[in-house]
């Protein structure tokens, strides 16, 4: 699928999506007070969405 100049695949939208649900693991850390837990899945989240974007 094409939106504006760039090409998405099924796999960048997994990618990103697994982004997501590492950003709603980061919400819930925070929550319960898991500071650090929160910090490394935000790494991992980072990760998953620059690895999203590469592919593009």
């Amino acid at each position: 699928m094409h939106i504006g100049d760039l090409h998405v695949t099924y796999g960048n939208v997994a990618i990103f999506a697994v982004a997501v649900f590492l950003l709603a693991g980061v919400y819930s850390f925070v929550k319960q007070g898991l500071k650090i837990a929160a910090l490394l899945l935000l790494v991992l989240a980072g990760l998953a969405f620059a690895g999203g974007v590469m592919w593009l």
